[in-house]
């Protein structure tokens, strides 16, 4: 892997297949909830396998910022662990600056809920691709119970919020299934008075719900519904991260699509609610199965086994299912550009507004790799070509996006030729060693 500029890079092809036993650092999501809950219980809580990543790392300077007391030391393996001491019932302190955000989404939005119950004033900016995410979502619901927001009409960051210790708890239908929507909501009406409940179109995920009891919070939830019932404090508890299913799959497809591979990914979370690229790439065809081995709490973890599959085929996504598999589009259409037949992708509008415009980069870098892919509405269509040959000289354009920067390194490592990927320095945000485990695997 060859730099030739700050923001690209050279990924040269595997030397061989990927084969063998690795691991994926630990899932940002509950990374980043681990951080938040310990910071808002009362004592101090103990936390392992933390991602150590620019997202994450957003998360703990803010909670610091807001006086939480946070020990973490890097660990053998990468991860984060050690102890935060939280605020408890005596609440954040006011910060003597605006907390910076960085690129991670869910570290403002999941604050907006952590300071909803607390009267302080406190702004929340981020880099310019947060800036131009979509916050009025989060916004409106937490309006209605008591949280005021500057500028008035403001629809993304920064954004000064001003909580209320007089919240009204809110039975929400959310015109969307997002769990960050969902969790900002959820730990809102732990400072109201009754229950808050939050109502969804479809699944999302359900890590807020899971760990929450850790902490000595009661939630009621149902596949589409969770509820807290608040006034309610957290209490101190311990916290072990398993990996990163969204890390996973790029390991996982690059060995369905390179010869001959065959790899076992280790402690990785199997979360249903996250796993549904491995269900995805059953239904193309893609020798791919799970077995679970453990608990951590209540998130279920195990193994990903994957192996190269020469046949692949094209199938449907349906809408109630893209929520599972959200972050993991960008690959899987990759893998599905490689498949016979036409994969459909229903509903995913939410891919315009990530990090990057998914969805428009996805279909330009097919294209650039001669697949037809098109969107219809808010479904993305890809017709696949089982013998795809990758052309010479590809550039790719991650925008920044560590997904993206991730989905266009696997055409160069599992295909014939060279190819660059401007800004794949973003890959820090989720998957900094992501290079590094590839590299491992080659056999």
């Amino acid at each position: 892997m060859n730099a030739i500029a700050p923001d690209e890079l050279v990924i040269e092809p595997l030397a061989g297949p990927l084969l063998g036993t690795t691991s994926v650092p630990g899932d940002k999501s509950i990374s980043h909830r681990s951080v938040l809950f310990s910071a808002m219980a009362e004592g101090t809580s103990q936390v392992s396998g933390v991602l150590d990543s620019g997202d994450v790392r957003s998360s703990i300077a803010a909670v610091q910022q807001l006086g939480a007391q946070v020990a973490l030391e890097k660990q053998v393996d990468g991860s984060l662990a050690g102890g935060i001491t939280g605020w408890g019932s005596a609440g954040p302190t006011q910060p003597t600056r605006a907390l910076d955000c960085g690129n991670s989404g869910t570290t403002a939005r999941l604050l907006m809920g952590v300071l909803a119950p607390w009267d302080i004033a406190v702004t929340l900016d981020g880099d310019d691709s947060l800036r131009r995410r979509p916050m009025r979502r989060i916004y409106a619901p937490l309006m209605k119970m008591g949280v005021t927001f500057t500028p008035a009409g403001s629809e993304g960051l920064p954004v000064t919020e001003k909580g209320s210790r007089h919240l009204k708890a809110l039975s929400y239908d959310s015109p969307m299934a997002s769990a960050q929507l969902k969790t900002a909501l959820l730990l809102a009406g732990l400072g109201a008075e009754g229950e808050t409940r939050v109502c969804e179109p479809a699944a999302s995920r359900n890590h807020t719900e899971l760990m929450l009891p850790q902490f000595g919070v009661q939630t009621t939830a149902g596949e589409r519904t969770a509820s807290v019932i608040g006034p309610c404090q957290l209490t101190a508890s311990e916290v072990h991260v398993p990996g990163d299913p969204s890390s996973a799959a790029f390991i996982v497809c690059a060995a369905v699509l390179a010869r001959d591979s065959a790899v076992q990914i280790e402690g990785v979370s199997l979360n249903p609610a996250r796993i549904g690229f491995t269900r995805t790439l059953e239904r193309m065809g893609a020798d791919v199965s799970i077995t679970r081995t453990g608990m951590s709490g209540k998130e279920p973890y195990g193994i990903i086994e994957a192996r190269w599959t020469e046949d692949l085929r094209g199938c449907e996504i349906p809408a109630d299912k893209i929520a599972s598999l959200v972050d993991e589009i960008p690959v899987l259409a990759l893998v599905a550009a490689h498949a016979h037949g036409i994969t459909v992708f229903r509903q995913v509008s939410e891919l315009k507004v990530k990090e990057s415009n998914r969805l428009a980069a996805v279909i330009e870098g097919l294209g650039r790799l001669g697949v037809d892919a098109w969107n219809e509405g808010d479904d993305l269509y890809i017709e696949g070509q089982p013998s795809l040959q990758y052309p010479c000289d590809l550039v790719f354009d991650s925008h920044h996006d560590h997904r993206l920067a991730m989905t266009w390194a696997l055409v160069g490592l599992t295909g014939p030729n060279p190819v660059t990927v401007t800004g794949f320095d973003s890959v820090k945000i989720s998957y900094p060693g992501f290079l590094a485990s590839m590299e491992g695997l080659v056999r």
